[in-house]
């Protein structure tokens, strides 16, 4: 578990179905994002069954907003042995530009800088979300390539630009 001021990082429960397709099944969240749309209870269920614990290799977060004891996105944070440690995050468009997205982003990094011992992190976004790459380089992050990846609710393949993050970035960045 990680916890900020506004918001807790915790593993997933079943409980969290309901406030976990509220966020997901939204095409303007969706269209960002590798999940299925639209999302479904099923879809849900089967990502916390196989999340219920996180072991050593992936973290796979609820973003819990303290306020109001509910579910406002999730977050990941896979450990990939050839050191491309990638990480992600999805919010309910309703908490979107209250800084929450941010606060996750910092919170994820300290964890994995200062509790996993990793030097850098590897993410993307899809070309098409200027506010993902705008929060990422907010926080040190730099382009470092491109791929293609399918978009379920597009239903097509789309560029994702590929982003890193070192240790050293990251703690120069927000230091200043």
């Amino acid at each position: 578990m990680v916890e900020t001021k506004r918001l807790i990082l915790r593993e997933w429960e079943l409980s969290d179905i309901e406030d976990m397709v509220e966020g997901l099944n939204d095409f303007g969240t969706a269209k960002n994002l590798t999940v299925p749309y639209p999302y479904t209870k099923e879809n849900a269920r089967e990502f916390i069954n196989k999340h219920l614990v996180n072991d050593k290799n992936n973290y796979y977060f609820a973003v819990v907003l303290k306020e109001e004891n509910k579910v406002i996105g999730g977050t990941s944070l896979e450990l990939k042995s050839n050191g491309k440690n990638k990480g992600g995050l999805w919010l309910n468009s309703k908490y979107h530009g209250k800084g929450y997205g941010t606060e996750v982003w910092i919170a994820r990094a300290k964890f994995a800088f200062e509790q996993l011992g990793l030097n850098e992190l590897e993410n993307g976004f899809f070309e098409y979300n200027e506010i993902s790459w705008k929060m990422q380089r907010k926080l040190g992050y730099k382009i470092v390539g491109e791929t293609i990846n399918f978009c379920p609710a597009l239903n097509k393949e789309v560029v994702e630009v590929i982003t890193n993050l070192t240790k050293e970035d990251f703690y120069n960045t927000i230091n200043n």
